[in-house]
C-alpha cells in the first residue's frame, strides 16, 4: 500500500484512530503535491509565498528557485499565524450512506486532516459541531497538543437532530471579531436561502469561508430500480413510490440546489467545493491551500 491509497475514503475509514487517518492522508498528499502538474505546488508551497513587489530579494529561496523557476519568500511565522474555524454538521441527514461511509464519517475525517494540516502550518484551528444548536466548540489554538482534543471530540460525533444551519452560522459570526477562515463540512439539506445568509454574514465580517458541500453519491444519482420505502431521517417522514418516476424531477432539483450554491458562493466570494463520500481527500485539502496562498 502506497501513501495515495490514503487518499482514498473507503481505506482511511478502516482505520481507527484520527489521528492516524489525519497523519497518512496528510503524508499521501504532500506526497502527491511533490508529483503535481501544479506549478509551484509543492511541499515548499506549505512554506513559502510567492515573491510580490516590495518584498526585499534577500528573502528569496534561491534552492526553491532552481526546482520551481519562480520565486518565492520564505514566510516569517507571524506572516503563518491564522485562526480556522471548522464548522461540521453532525445532524440525522449526514448519517446517511448507500457505500461503506456516511457522510458525516466522511466529514470527520477531512475535518480532522485539515486540523492536522493547519497546525503543521502553524496556524490556529477550533472546531464547531452542530445540528439543530451547536452541540459542541472548541476555540482555535495552534499547539501541536490541541490536536489530541479536535481527535477526541470528532471520534465521540455521532448523527442526531434536526438541522438549523443559518442559525448557527449567524450565532458564530456574531461572536467571532477577528477575521479568519470559515470551513463548512455539510450536505446543505436545510434552506439555501438562509443557509447563504448565514455564509454572507461571514463574508461581511471580513472572514474568508470555504463550503465543503458533502452529499452521498446516492443523493447524486439516484439509482433506484424497485420500488423503495424513503425515510426523512431528521423528521421520520416516510414515502413510498417507485423511483423512476419522480427521478426525473428528484435530479433537476439537486441540479437546481447545487447550482444556486455555486451561483451565490461565486457571487459572494466564497469558495463553493462540491464533494461526495467517494472523492479522494486531496481535492479537499487542494482547495484549502488555494484559500490559504490568498490570505497571505
Amino acid at each position: 500500500m502506497n501513501n495515495k491509497d490514503f487518499l482514498n475514503p473507503e481505506i482511511v475509514a478502516k482505520l481507527d484512530r484520527f489521528e492516524i487517518r489525519a497523519r497518512l492522508i496528510v503524508e499521501g498528499f504532500i506526497t502527491g503535491l511533490h508529483k503535481s502538474p501544479y506549478h509551484g505546488f509543492s511541499v515548499e508551497f506549505l512554506e513559502h509565498r510567492e515573491y510580490l513587489p516590495g518584498d526585499s530579494i534577500k528573502h528569496i529561496d534561491w534552492k526553491v528557485f532552481a526546482k520551481s523557476d519562480r520565486y518565492f519568500i520564505k514566510k516569517f511565522e507571524e506572516e503563518t499565524n491564522l485562526k480556522a474555524y471548522i464548522l461540521i454538521d453532525c445532524s440525522k441527514s449526514m448519517g446517511f450512506t448507500s457505500q461503506k461511509i456516511s457522510k458525516l464519517e466522511y466529514g470527520k475525517t477531512l475535518a480532522s486532516a485539515l486540523s492536522y494540516l493547519m497546525i503543521s502550518q502553524q496556524d490556529a484551528v477550533g472546531l464547531l459541531s452542530f445540528s439543530e444548536e451547536i452541540r459542541s466548540y472548541i476555540p482555535p489554538r495552534s499547539a501541536k497538543t490541541h490536536l489530541n482534543t479536535l481527535f477526541h471530540e470528532l471520534a465521540d460525533l455521532i448523527p442526531q437532530y434536526t438541522t438549523n444551519t443559518a442559525a448557527i452560522l449567524h450565532n458564530l459570526a456574531d461572536r467571532i471579531k477577528k477575521r479568519g477562515l470559515i470551513i463548512l463540512i455539510s450536505d446543505l439539506l436545510d434552506e439555501p436561502e438562509e443557509i447563504m445568509m448565514g455564509l454572507q454574514h461571514f463574508r461581511h465580517q471580513k472572514h474568508e469561508v470555504v463550503v465543503f458541500h458533502l452529499l452521498d453519491k446516492q443523493e447524486l444519482n439516484f439509482k433506484y430500480n424497485r420500488k423503495t420505502k424513503f425515510i426523512d431521517m431528521e423528521t421520520g417522514e416516510e414515502l413510498i413510490t417507485q423511483p423512476w418516476e419522480i427521478k426525473k424531477m428528484y435530479l433537476k432539483k439537486m441540479e437546481e440546489m447545487k447550482k444556486f450554491f455555486s451561483s451565490k458562493c461565486h457571487n459572494s466570494y466564497i469558495d463553493y467545493v462540491p464533494i461526495n463520500t467517494s472523492t479522494p481527500y486531496d481535492k479537499a485539502l487542494f482547495a484549502y491551500l488555494i484559500k490559504r496562498q490568498k490570505l497571505l
